[in-house]
């Protein structure tokens, strides 16, 4: 009897998922392993440029992966599916039925065995029950919501666009930004950068004074992973562009078109987008008997494998590490999923061995934000200054565009992520600045 494979399956094919499915499938290929990736998409692409599909800046046609393509060159399988259920008993998921856009199943429920499971689904925006937020709000979890915003965007400013042509000088665009953290930020400057533009692309009365974008943040200021002098500074930046920042705004519901605040203020707005938050999706709660932070994120413990089952590991959003000396759980940014990730490889591999695992140690690199063509600011740690440097500037900006370079060689290795990073110069020159389909 031939002897069975060893089983690892990763859930979630975001950054983190994807770059240790190719370290696993590199490593172990497929005469032994079994390495599966399960993810609802069809498709990658790196979440901190969803703000830039959004408004149209970059297509993602260009820029994204395709999973099973992807997993033939690395030596992994990948499923088209959403995680249902965990049986840790039997050592088995369940995958949800998939249907298609007319509602007609495509693929049944599915039975997956493991030996070892790996849980990367992210998070989704969090409402803090705010009301009106699930049924008049946009989001930019995925690239369906992305592609969702631009195409609103885009109607709206023909719209505009033609209420000018036809008399009406006042007409404008109103969006509405709920979190003044990175993806908010990015988001209101990258709007800018897109309607400067569109009166090359047929929008021939259009520009940036038709748009009027509002941040709103409800702490005392936008930006609060960066020190104070850098937020300013991007307050600033945005401020001269034309964005009406609010902080220490409450929201208290959403209506249709509308934005209601702690003061009684209403702000009137054509499209609401929500960017407060970041919380374990809602089906965690409910797929498993795994022990639960706040937030509905799954504790780990420092080896990131969960404090329910040995077996099972969690990393990036959706899962809650509380390191030693911390009094917080790792950020949920993209360099936590990057580092997680290699970890569980180092760590799957020794558990395989028989040899103890190690512990996460978080290498906390700074923050950076770019506004678009505009500016981009940040910090930095390193041992130059014994600590924290602020950046903005070329700098910044030339730092903040390596860290997407680095994402491709890690998901791709050196060769193919070096001609990739070639060619998206190439791109930059030839194809248009802005998708509009």
């Amino acid at each position: 009897m031939a002897q069975q494979k060893t089983q690892i399956v990763v859930v979630g094919g975001g950054a983190g998922g994807l770059e240790l499915v190719r370290k696993l499938g590199a490593k172990f290929g497929r005469k032994q392993h079994d390495i599966i990736l399960i993810d609802r998409n069809l498709t990658h692409i790196w979440k901190p440029l969803l703000h830039e599909v959004a408004a149209g800046s970059l297509d993602a046609n260009l820029d994204e992966v395709g999973y099973g393509g992807h997993a033939v060159r690395w030596g992994y399988r990948f499923f088209n599916g959403s995680i249902e259920s965990i049986d840790r008993t039997a050592r088995t998921i369940t995958t949800a039925p998939l249907h298609d856009e007319h509602g007609e199943e495509v693929i049944g429920r599915h039975t997956i065995r493991y030996d070892y499971l790996v849980l990367a689904i992210g998070g989704i925006s969090n409402d803090f029950g705010v009301p009106g937020v699930r049924e008049h709000a946009m989001f930019l979890e995925d690239r369906p919501q992305a592609d969702r915003f631009r195409q609103k965007l885009l109607n709206a400013c023909l719209r505009t666009n033609h209420a000018h042509q036809t008399g009406d000088a006042d007409a404008c665009v109103r969006v509405s930004i709920v979190g003044g953290g990175a993806t908010g930020v990015e988001l209101a400057a990258e709007l800018y950068n897109a309607a400067k533009a569109l009166r090359h692309y047929g929008l021939e009365v259009f520009d940036e004074t038709k748009l009027q974008v509002s941040l709103i943040e409800a702490g005392p200021r936008i930006l609060p992973a960066l020190d104070e002098t850098l937020a300013m500074k991007a307050k600033q930046e945005l401020e001269n562009l034309g964005v009406h920042v609010l902080d220490n705004t409450q929201v208290t519901r959403l209506e249709d078109r509308a934005v209601h605040t702690g003061s009684g203020a209403v702000i009137e707005a054509d499209l609401i987008v929500w960017a407060a938050g970041v919380k374990g999706a809602d089906e965690i709660t409910t797929m498993s008997d795994l022990e639960l932070a706040r937030g509905n994120k799954i504790v780990v413990r420092p080896t990131l494998q969960t404090v329910t089952d040995d077996r099972i590991y969690a990393l990036g959003d959706c899962a809650s590490c509380m390191l030693p000396g911390r009094e917080q759980p790792i950020p949920p940014r993209a360099q936590s999923a990057h580092q997680m990730a290699s970890l569980i490889f180092t760590n799957l591999v020794r558990a395989q061995e028989g040899k103890p695992l190690k512990d996460f140690v978080y290498q906390d690199h700074g923050s950076l934000v770019s506004l678009s063509r505009f500016s981009t600011v940040g910090s930095l740690m390193g041992n130059l200054v014994g600590g924290r440097m602020r950046v903005d500037g070329w700098i910044a900006r030339t730092v903040y565009v390596s860290l997407y370079r680095m994402h491709l060689i890690a998901i791709h290795g050196w060769w193919r992520g070096v001609g990739l990073i070639m060619l998206g110069h190439v791109n930059q020159i030839v194809r248009p600045k802005l998708k509009l389909h």
